[in-house]
């Protein structure tokens, strides 16, 4: 299968210690302890939207997701057709929504769903993968409106001031996200070839990590 890569890393925050980039390279010998979730972000950067890794201990307990999809949830638009796989009360006021960036809402919706049932929260993801297709007539993947969905759901408060981070939906003004979250997986993006269902363009995994108690 035909694969574009684009790998881009980050971290989450997970109630544990943010440390900069270039502390894990020069501390050779550091280890993390058994129950520690240590996040390694961009030195100097204080929204970055992912971060350069994630450390774990060995007695972190954490949960691997599925890939998950977009539901249909367009019942105006034909079955089999990406533009079935959105949710327009999503989207309800915004202009210049790619059908990337439509079904990534639904998706990380789903994701969050899904991390709920097993006790978890968007806040606990650590690693994240996301397979896109190029939508049809286009020569690449929306990489952009990916990018912007994310952005909906993680990496959307100012690590010092605390502050959230507006964020566009298209190419409309940037607004409140429609999730407040810290969280910066480390992640890779990617351009496949084919997704499992016809109409999906977007397709994400997930790990999470469960808070020490």
């Amino acid at each position: 299968m035909k694969r574009r890569t684009k790998v881009l890393v980050g971290a989450a925050l997970t109630g544990s210690l943010l440390t900069g980039g270039t502390a894990l390279a020069e501390g050779r010998g550091w280890w993390p302890d058994p129950k520690q979730v240590r996040v390694m972000l961009p030195d100097g950067v204080s929204n970055p939207s992912i971060a350069n890794g994630v450390a774990t201990g060995r007695d972190v307990a954490s949960y691997q997701s599925s890939g998950l999809g977009p539901s249909a949830l367009n019942p105006a638009a034909p079955a089999g057709t990406p533009e079935r796989y959105t949710d327009p009360s999503l989207t309800e006021g915004a202009e210049g929504v790619t059908i990337t960036e439509a079904q990534a809402l639904v998706v990380l919706r789903n994701i969050k769903t899904n991390l709920e049932a097993a006790g978890l929260t968007p806040a606990d993801v650590i690693t994240m993968k996301c397979y896109l297709m190029k939508p049809p007539g286009s020569e690449s993947a929306d990489y952009a409106g990916w990018n912007r969905a994310y952005r909906q759901y993680f990496a959307n408060v100012d690590l010092k001031s605390n502050e959230v981070v507006p964020v566009p939906m298209g190419t409309s003004a940037a607004k409140p996200p429609l999730l407040t979250n810290k969280a910066r997986p480390a992640r890779a993006t990617m351009e496949v070839a084919s997704l499992a269902v016809q109409g999906w363009l977007v397709e994400v995994e997930v790990t999470a990590a469960y808070r020490t108690r």
